[in-house]
């Protein structure tokens, strides 16, 4: 029996933007959470002295950041579809600007926390209506077309805000990090306001009731197949999230690099993950997406085993560091399109909020990771205990919550129209968009 997409959700009519203007916009705006957070990690041990404060206070910002992005996704993707994505975007972003100016002005570390916050919770929306500012308007190729220049925008931005911010804070200090993300705000608003009609044509104030967004969440949370699936990207995508708490003060504090050198040297995480996207499109068109998450999770743990041992066989330097974490990124792009697909194949009546609630898991496995990684009394043993656990778990979930019968998930074909999964593989902070879109990733059929 097959299903595709038409079958579940009528064509859209007309586009009201060309594809260029959906694929910019909609990168500039997936791209506003990534960049915040990779724009603001080699600034982290200057926020230590400038503040006076400790290690784990500083994390916290971090903390605070994913916090807020997680449950921000919940929401913002229901308001959208109840009351249209234009007006739910230009608040959210107006949140985060307000963040963005609180942090750059902040006189203490409590201030600067409150800041983050809001930081967070403003730029969920980015990811959330991204998606559906595609959904509404294309379908098919074209579709992919957008989805896939949307992760190509998506990789470059956090590939070159580290060398950008330790740029900014070597030759300015440590505000001129917050006043960058300021202008970037501002110009996305502006687009936005320029640019963006409404593409939700239909918006349903019932959808935002709390009682039926509740339901949605209850049926998704008490199902094996969805579970395991967002658990299991959440936990390998979780140890990156931990790794950009820690990696700051082992590479600049312990390895002695440079804020400017830590920036070059992430880039070797990025681009691990773009090499990852590469090899997994050609893999797609042989296997099921399904069949790439075992071998990305032995890349995963591949690199936590050298992550474990590695400190205590050689020196720390920045290929010690950043060659684990390396196989560790190619691993998540491997692993991502499977697991994604597996979590909201069989939801397309609620598939934003499968996609809310993927998203919230997989962030909300960072914030646990950060909160823990605080506590630690050193860096380096989050980079060598807890991130290697957590692949470990991500391991284990996989296993153990295997489907009880192989008949019942459905599966994607080895088929031409893979680039909408290829855009989620493509995502370093691993969310998926929107609220009460369709999904479209191929053809769909059971298994035999």
């Amino acid at each position: 029996m097959t299903a595709t997409h038409s079958a579940e959700a009528p064509t859209p009519p007309a586009p009201l933007m060309t594809e260029r203007e959906v694929s910019i916009i909609g990168g500039m705006m997936v791209m506003l959470g990534p960049v915040s957070l990779s724009l603001y990690t080699p600034a982290l041990p200057t926020l230590v002295e400038v503040f006076g404060t400790s290690i784990a206070t500083v994390k916290l910002t971090l903390t605070v950041f994913f916090f807020g992005f997680a449950v921000s996704q919940l929401i913002c993707g229901p308001l959208s579809d109840a009351y249209g994505r234009r007006p739910v975007a230009l608040g959210f972003f107006g949140i985060y600007l307000s963040g963005a100016v609180v942090a750059m002005l902040a006189p203490t570390i409590g201030w600067l926390v409150a800041g983050r916050i809001l930081q967070g919770i403003g730029a969920a929306a980015g990811i959330a209506l991204s998606r559906a500012l595609v959904r509404d308007q294309y379908t098919g190729q074209a579709s992919a077309r957008v989805m896939n220049l949307i992760g190509t925008i998506l990789a470059i931005g956090p590939a070159i805000s580290p060398t950008i911010g330790g740029f900014l804070l070597g030759a300015f200090g440590w505000h001129s990090v917050f006043v960058a993300m300021t202008c970037f705000g501002l110009a996305l608003m502006t687009l936005l306001l320029l640019r963006v009609p409404e593409t939700n044509r239909t918006p349903d104030p019932r959808l935002a009731a709390p009682r039926a967004v509740a339901a949605s969440y209850r049926r998704l949370l008490s199902d094996r197949g969805f579970m395991r699936a967002a658990l299991t990207a959440g936990s390998a995508l979780g140890g990156i999230y931990t790794l950009a708490a820690a990696l700051p003060f082992v590479l600049i504090d312990r390895v002695g690099l440079s804020p400017t050198q830590f920036g070059v040297a992430m880039m070797m995480q990025t681009g691990a993950f773009m090499f990852g996207t590469l090899i997994a499109r050609p893999l797609l068109n042989r296997f099921k997406a399904q069949q790439l998450i075992l071998p990305g999770l032995l890349l995963v743990l591949t690199g936590a085993i050298a992550m474990a041992v590695g400190p205590h066989v050689v020196a720390l330097s920045t290929l010690s560091v950043m060659l684990p974490i390396s196989f560790w990124a190619c691993g998540c792009a491997l692993l991502l399109p499977g697991c994604t697909t597996n979590a909201l194949a069989r939801f397309g009546s609620i598939a934003g909020a499968a996609s809310a609630l993927t998203g919230f898991l997989q962030i909300g496995s960072g914030f646990i990771g950060t909160s823990i990684s605080a506590l630690l009394p050193s860096p380096l043993l989050a980079m060598t205990i807890l991130v290697p656990a957590m692949a470990v778990m991500a391991l284990t979930i996989h296993l153990v919550l295997a489907p009880r019968r192989e008949a019942a998930p459905l599966e994607v074909e080895p088929a031409r129209d893979l680039a909408p999964d290829l855009e989620l593989a493509a995502d370093p902070l691993g969310l998926v968009g929107a609220s009460g879109d369709e999904i479209e990733a191929g053809t769909y059929r059971r298994a035999s």
